[in-house]
């Protein structure tokens, strides 16, 4: 394994752990985000880009757009309150 392999596995574990610990929820989602772009790198790095491209889109693209989606709907981000 590279050195660079190396830093992304410790970085996905890192956020792993990191995700269920965050008290915000918008923390979180982005945390969930850095997790499938971390994700999406190692595919590429192992040679294949079908899941790299599927990850990135569905995981870090779709997924935390709905989620920044859903929070805005339930008001857990600033300045979203109406009046």
């Amino acid at each position: 394994m590279t050195g660079l392999e190396n830093i992304l596995l410790l970085g996905l574990i890192l956020t792993a752990a990191a995700a269920p610990l965050c008290r915000r929820l918008l923390v979180m989602v982005i945390v969930y985000m850095s997790f499938s772009l971390l994700m999406a790198i190692l595919w590429s790095l192992l040679q294949s880009p079908d899941l790299a491209i599927t990850e990135a889109a569905v995981g870090a693209g779709i997924t935390s757009i709905l989620f920044f989606l859903t929070l805005r709907r339930i008001h857990a981000l600033k300045g979203t309150e109406d009046e």
